[in-house]
């Protein structure tokens, strides 16, 4: 059925039960969905539990007006498109009804072909309207599109499964390292999708606060919480008719992964501060670079989310493991007008590049900046590109805390994740910002692992304490013979030399 003959979602309002009768019969002849009301009253109770696409309402009604009721229906469902009908029509009346938001006047009487000829245009104004607002919010979200590069064994199959899953609309779930390209392939699916010419619109919820990913999602309604002055709708509302790609889903809160559950099973949402649900066609793309499996197995992840949203599974390899696509990553990046020395290009194809094509882009855009002449040489790459054993094991002699796990114990991820954010915070007397560039995660993700693995700041504060030089010189001062009079003192020159050291810290920070 093509948009010019789709059913629309209709509320006719008229208190005459003969002539409202007549509406009826006569719209669901002609394939609407319809239902009626015999007041304002109770249009408003049909109102919260349906959304409407156009609302036909009779001016004259008794208890509450039609104008009243057009008020508040702008206020519940500012899209739905109101058509006012009355008998006793005046210049004035129909000017105070399009002034608070009705697209058209019809005075009784008039041919019933008429009536859904207007319906259908209000339908349509109400359609490009909506169609306005997801082009507007697609140019603030997204980005230039940007071609996936790569001529290796591992990515050819990756294509041969775009093509595959793309005219499907099924869920996918993009598995791989951070900085693999998940947001270029879930472009490319939608690309190759029935849903080409509809919005693709994106959200990273390690990038958002928890209380914030919901409103995000879903909308909210003016009041439902302090800041929301005005009606909001949630990228769920904007990508209808498209793809949602919801980035590093794994940091989906669990409050809000039943709602999502329910989004995808029957496209069925609610807003914010609503009681009123609404339905959507949206395709999902999910992508993470955890193993959600394990996740599920640790209860961090719902169990039939997981099976929702993975019925199609596209697993990318790393840089690494992509055997000979460095060197057209970096022609590509690099363009027609900049040349690399051979040397330089050797050193960049045998980096092992922990960060993939974002560190390589990154690398590439410092090199150019660096550069004279167009021309990248050795000495315009970055120190850990030209000498790779320029890490932490060389630079102290010593392998990392989490290294030293792997060769001991044999622990579980968990245990190792944990054990290296210990170490860095360590490293970096606790400043969460510096610990989380070194880790090349955000902050407020470092947060959430540190509230994950209940690494609190009287661990950090304890461990540092003692494995500080300066520490046993003060327990030894402070500790004498008396065991109840030496604990007190050791507290009291431990306080002292942490404010000493903070103060230390603040020093150092500022001089930075």
């Amino acid at each position: 059925m093509t948009d010019t003959m789709a059913p629309i979602n209709m509320l006719i309002v008229e208190d005459d039960d003969d002539f409202r009768q007549t509406l009826v019969r006569w719209m669901t002849r002609k394939g609407h969905n319809v239902a009626e009301a015999a007041n304002g009253h109770e249009a408003l109770e049909i109102c919260d539990r349906q959304h409407f696409q156009v609302a036909i309402v009779d001016m004259n009604m008794p208890g509450m007006t039609g104008i009243e009721l057009l008020d508040r229906l702008k206020e519940s469902q500012s899209d739905t498109e109101v058509l006012i009908l009355t008998g006793q029509g005046t210049i004035e009346s129909a000017v105070n009804a399009m002034k608070i938001g009705a697209c058209d006047y019809l005075t009784k009487p008039f041919p019933l072909d008429e009536l859904e000829q207007r319906c259908r245009m209000a339908f349509e104004r109400g359609r490009m309207a909506k169609e306005n607002r997801q082009l507007k919010a697609i140019i603030r979200r997204t980005q230039p599109s940007v071609a996936i590069i790569g001529n290796s064994s591992r990515m050819k199959d990756v294509f041969r499964l775009i093509d595959r899953v793309a005219p499907t609309d099924k869920p996918v779930l993009i598995q791989g390292e951070s900085g693999t390209g998940k947001e270029l392939v879930a472009r490319a699916l939608q690309n190759k999708s029935q849903r080409s010419n509809g919005p693709f619109v994106t959200i990273n919820c390690a990038a958002l606060p928890e209380n914030l990913v919901e409103s995000e999602l879903f909308g909210h309604r003016k009041g439902a919480f302090t800041g929301a002055n005005e009606d909001r709708p949630g990228l769920f509302e904007v990508a209808d008719g498209g793809t949602l790609f919801i980035d590093e889903i794994g940091e989906l809160p669990g409050a809000l992964q039943p709602k999502l559950l329910r989004a995808l099973e029957d496209g069925s949402i609610r807003r914010v501060g609503s009681h009123r649900e609404r339905k959507v066609n949206v395709r999902l793309i999910a992508a993470t670079n955890r193993n959600l499996a394990e996740e599920v197995a640790a209860g961090r992840f719902r169990e039939d989310l997981y099976y929702r949203i993975n019925v199609m599974s596209l697993e990318l390899p790393p840089l690494r493991k992509r055997e000979g696509d460095v060197s057209l990553l970096i022609d590509h990046m690099l363009g027609k007008e900049w040349s690399i020395a051979p040397d330089a290009r050797t050193a960049l194809e045998q980096y092992q590049w922990p960060g993939n094509v974002r560190q390589l882009r990154n690398a590439i855009e410092r090199a150019q900046i660096l550069a004279n002449d167009h021309r990248i040489t050795m000495d315009d790459l970055p120190s850990e590109v030209v000498d790779p054993h320029t890490d932490d094991t060389s630079r102290t002699g010593t392998a990392p805390a989490a290294v030293t796990a792997i060769a001991t114990d044999s622990p579980r991820l968990q245990d190792l994740e944990r054990a290296h954010i210990v170490e860095i915070l360590k490293r970096e007397h606790g400043n969460k910002a510096r610990a989380a560039r070194i880790l090349g995660i955000h902050r407020r993700k470092l947060y959430r692992l540190l509230e994950r693995y209940n690494i609190t700041e009287d661990v950090l504060s304890w461990s540092a304490l003692r494995s500080d030089q300066r520490w046993s010189g003060f327990s030894r001062h402070c500790y004498p013979g008396n065991r109840s009079n030496g604990i007190r003192r050791s507290c009291c020159c431990a306080s002292r030399w942490i404010k000493r050291v903070n103060r230390k810290s603040v020093r150092s920070s500022l001089c930075r």
